[in-house]
């Protein structure tokens, strides 16, 4: 692999600007947490669900219309397994009539064959238990990237891959808090999937620095790391754009129940693509990394040349 030479794009002359709009975009998205919140679903606060089998498939606006029209204000309608299989939550706590209302009241409103299959309820307590335990796994989630890349890379690696996730997953929650979409298991589900896709994304990124830091002899740490982001950059969209495309299938044709789900793992994917490529690097360059950081030691009695580690047969070939 040749030294260091001349890039059609400086992916890191841009990274005074990627800062200012990274910044802009995190304490955005912690003071709308701050002043909107989030949209708990049902899930974090408690409610119940109705389940309902249909001869033949409803059509959702109506059930929603004639729910409306009863007084309720709090429900998701959506189906659930099949077209004719419909799954209501309510806010409503729950009581021995609340689900055999909801099922005559659809019944007369509509005139449709249905069947009352069950219903549960969830508690506020519950409730509360998932918020204080979500936020908890996540954090360990984050603590545990942070113990793997500082042991496997080094330990300024380690930073740099943990702020990147942390910056994803407060863009996900801002934006979420700006549109109010409801936020309930599924999108805590996406967000523990957006971790891990992006520190995958960091992950290559940075063990080609680390290959580059070795083996060039001559560069500013600058242009080594804009050299592994232009090795790495092809790997990244190609990687991105088919994920994408799988995930605007499922929020365009997967159905209202995994929406939610879906357009948190979009957000999610665009923003990691972003920050494995900026974030993560610009953490590299204010912590100073060096060559000597990554540089293995000689052994007692050997010469740092003969001890020097070695790229892989396969990089010389590049």
């Amino acid at each position: 692999m040749p030294d260091t030479q001349k890039q059609p794009f400086d992916f890191m002359g841009l990274r005074k600007i990627a800062s200012v709009f990274s910044i802009f975009l995190i304490v955005a998205s912690i003071a709308l947490l701050g002043v909107r919140g989030l949209n708990y679903g049902m899930d974090f606060t408690g409610g119940t669900s109705v389940e309902l089998e249909y001869a033949e498939a409803p059509a959702l606006d109506e059930i929603r219309a004639a729910l409306t029209d009863a007084g309720y204000e709090q429900f998701v309608v959506q189906n659930f397994g099949s077209d004719t299989t419909i799954l209501i939550r309510m806010a409503e706590a729950e009581n021995d009539q609340l689900a055999r209302e909801i099922s005559d009241l659809l019944t007369s409103a509509s005139g449709a064959d249905l069947e009352l299959v069950g219903s549960e309820f969830v508690g506020s307590q519950v409730g509360e238990e998932l918020k204080e335990d979500s936020g908890l796994g996540l954090l360990i989630a984050l603590a545990v990237v942070l113990i793997y890349v500082g042991m496997r890379f080094q330990f300024k690696f380690g930073i740099a891959s943990v702020i990147p996730l942390a910056h994803d997953v407060i863009i996900v929650l801002g934006v979420f808090a700006l549109f109010q979409w409801t936020f309930d298991l599924t999108v805590l589900a996406a967000l523990l999937a957006v971790i891990g896709y992006s520190l995958n994304d960091t992950i290559v990124v940075a063990d080609r620095i680390r290959e580059n830091f070795r083996k060039m002899r001559v560069g500013e740490p600058w242009d080594i790391i804009n050299e592994s982001i232009h090795q790495t950059i092809m790997r990244t969209l190609n990687t991105s754009g088919t994920t994408l495309v799988v995930l605007l299938a499922l929020y365009f044709f997967g159905g209202e129940a995994i929406n939610n789900f879906a357009i948190a793992l979009i957000i999610g994917v665009v923003v990691g693509t972003y920050s494995s490529i900026y974030v993560s690097a610009n953490m590299l360059m204010v912590m100073g990394v060096t060559r000597e950081d990554l540089m293995v030691p000689a052994k007692e009695g050997s010469s740092d040349e003969s001890e020097e580690e070695q790229p892989p047969e396969w990089l010389n070939r590049m």
